[in-house]
């Protein structure tokens, strides 16, 4: 482990339990640059974790949001990878069942290396981010309940938020004729933690709408580290007054581990879409195509304009017929070529037990396995998909950087297609009108 990498775990209001256990930890693991070659041939299966009984009261979040849709999830916290989501369903108003979305959903790094090559952090699994978990107070949770979190050789923290927000306009529409307008203000659950690591704080925010979409983001803020104002060697910015402390550049790479289990099935399909615009020959217009491919084998994907991919139930339809699915939507990215698992924007890997951690991967692979995503896409066929999403941010520092930070948001959404026959917060005088509109409505 480097001194850079020490020190950071050590850094202002570390748990000097948590650091003990940490250099362990991260020994076993190893340090980045050490992830071996992909094998070859597909690497040996580790079993399967048993399927966790419903979680009590004590780790069930239930929330009705205005409107009447419902969302129910399990929670955990661990000391490596902080919040988990267990077991997201979504009831869509009046339905009678919920509609079972994740199986699990939860951060799975988040890789720091600095513009000039002298550190390099895997803040999950390198520099004790479960360890710090920071007590909210009821200012930070507004109209929320905060939960008390039991996190080893720590004690009893109160940082888990639930909480509800205004989200603006769910919809607007005014009529064709007449003066009528269909518009509805809905709010969203916000389930929150805030984690230390080092001088950086980290806030993981879930968020679920009424509509059905499911939002991750990862705000990042706190303070810069004040042992990195030495660039001055172009990798950095000066934020003292003239051309002083210069502040090192560095990347945010964070990544999420999705297991989706839509409808409860076990044969979810993952299908990307490609559209390409030919320009317009004559008086005509610019015509596009779109291109669906079924991915069947393991795939390091590159976002691209026009190119998306959805996770597809592999047994539930809607009323109208239609294969449930959930689509990604990626936020603003900086996708950092400076690693191989860093260089593309998703994966989607055979799900297995071992393969918990984007980077300096703790879970116990085989020693041929590799221990970052990268090294997990080997060609296997596509039965039970994990996906892991990675949104970057290139952090050149600012005046306005200090004191203390402005939150610095990176994320993604999961957008519902085809999970309802309709919008499922349709009103009730436009309910009839599913497929092509009224003409004058």
């Amino acid at each position: 482990m480097s001194t850079q990498r020490n020190r950071r775990a050590r850094g202002r209001g570390a748990v000097l339990t948590a650091a003990a256990l940490l250099g362990t930890a991260t020994a076993a693991a190893g340090p980045v640059s050490g992830a071996t070659a992909a094998p070859a041939t597909p690497r040996p299966a580790a079993p399967a974790p048993p399927a966790p009984a419903d979680c009590s009261a004590a780790y069930r979040i239930t929330q009705k949001l205005e409107g009447g849709a419902t969302w129910r999830m399990c929670w955990r916290y661990d000391t490596d990878a902080g919040l988990t989501l267990d077991k997201v369903t979504y009831q869509p108003p009046g339905a009678a069942a919920p509609v079972k979305v994740l199986n699990s959903a939860r951060l799975a790094q988040i890789h720091v290396p600095y513009d000039d090559g002298a550190a390099e952090y895997d803040d999950l699994t390198g520099a004790g981010f479960g360890w710090g978990l920071q007590n909210l107070n009821p200012a930070e949770c507004p109209g929320g309940t905060l939960t008390t979190v039991k996190v080893p050789e720590v004690g009893q923290v109160k940082g888990l938020c639930t909480t509800t927000r205004a989200r603006g306009h769910a919809y607007r529409m005014a009529s064709d004729t007449g003066t009528k307008v269909w518009q509805t203000q809905s709010k969203d659950l916000l389930v929150y933690t805030v984690n230390k690591v080092g001088w950086y704080e980290y806030i993981s925010e879930w968020r679920f709408s009424a509509d059905g979409t499911i939002g991750a983001n990862v705000g990042a803020t706190g303070s810069l580290s004040p042992v990195d104002y030495n660039a001055t060697d172009g990798r950095g910015w000066p934020i003292g007054k003239g051309a002083r402390a210069y502040a090192t550049s560095h990347a945010h790479n964070v990544f999420w581990k999705l297991d989706f289990g839509l409808d409860g099935s076990t044969k979810d399909r993952i299908e990307q879409f490609d559209s390409t615009v030919t320009a317009p020959t004559g008086d005509g217009s610019p015509t596009v195509k779109t291109k669906r491919t079924v991915v069947t084998k393991e795939l390091a994907g590159d976002a691209k304009n026009m190119r998306w991919w959805r996770v597809v139930s592999g047994t539930g339809k809607n009323a109208d017929g239609h294969a449930r699915s959930y689509e990604i939507v990626p936020g603003h990215t900086d996708t950092h070529a400076g690693r191989g698992f860093t260089k593309h924007d998703v994966y989607f890997t055979q799900a297995r037990a071992c393969e918990q951690f984007a980077s300096n991967n703790i879970g116990n692979c085989a020693p041929n396995a590799g221990n970052s995503v990268d090294k997990w896409v080997n060609g296997e066929t596509l039965t039970k998909p994990s996906v892991w999403v990675n949104i970057g941010f290139h952090h050149i520092a600012r005046d306005e950087d200090q004191q203390p930070m402005p939150v610095h948001w990176q994320g993604f959404q999961l957008a519902p297609r085809d999970v309802t026959a309709m919008n499922p917060l349709t009103p009730a005088d436009l309910a009839s009108q599913n497929g092509q509109p009224d003409l004058g409505s």
